[in-house]
């Protein structure tokens, strides 16, 4: 049997502490996914990404480790992966089941958010809308930021864990079409923030259902549904 003081002298791996070209390699294959250099159902050759980035296999496959994690990507086979592929039904799914959530914990989280971080999440907005030219990157961190302010504020660990999976799942499908939400998108968000600003619950809780609902129309109309 191992001996249980020495083992507790064994310093734990955290996302903190993590390997440095582990966390390179998992920056590197985010981006790749989200700007659809790596595409929906696409399989990930692991030795040829490994000289691209100038890395050895192992930092590479615990980033891939990560993102399966995520949902981002899932093992074909024993050991290689595969970008997920979100299909309508999974998608649409997946956004009614964060109306449910989401404007919960936005109602939660209203009031309870920083001034600051709410300044930022504004700047963001109005950034995205007076750029001349559209940023991916952009557009997804100011995504990512109003709705994280809801997950990261709403005082339940478990719904704003569900929440970002969830999150995840619909990225993947959104990023075909993202570059003709970004009007709909900003206004929507500014909502959101208004409301949590104000601290107003029942507002909060009505501005991303609004939202959500947006997004699972838009998808439809894509879809010809």
């Amino acid at each position: 049997m191992a001996d249980m003081g020495a083992m507790s002298e064994v310093p734990l791996r955290t996302r903190a502490t993590a390997d440095p070209l582990s966390e390179r390699a998992y920056r590197a294959i985010s981006a790749l996914i989200h700007n659809r250099q790596l595409r929906s159902g696409e399989r990930i050759v692991e030795q040829r990404l490994a000289e691209e980035l100038g890395i050895s296999r192992t930092p590479l496959r615990e980033a891939l480790q990560r993102l399966e994690g995520e949902g981002l990507v899932v093992k074909n086979g024993s050991r290689s992966y595969n970008v997920r592929q979100i299909g309508l039904t999974e998608y649409v799914q997946s956004l009614k089941t964060r109306e449910v959530l989401e404007s919960e914990a936005a109602a939660l989280a209203a009031g309870r958010v920083p001034a600051e971080a709410i300044a930022a999440a504004r700047s963001e907005i109005e950034s995205l809308r007076k750029s001349v030219r559209y940023h991916t990157e952009a557009h997804w961190h100011s995504d990512d930021t109003v709705h994280n302010l809801i997950a990261d504020h709403c005082g339940n660990a478990v719904m704003a864990r569900l929440i970002k999976g969830l999150r995840g799942t619909t990225r993947l499908f959104e990023i075909a079409g993202l570059a003709e939400r970004v009007d709909p998108d900003s206004e929507e968000h500014m909502k959101i923030i208004d409301a949590l600003d104000a601290g107003d619950s029942k507002a909060a809780r009505r501005a991303v259902h609004a939202h959500i609902r947006s997004l699972v129309k838009y998808s439809l109309v894509e879809a010809g549904i």
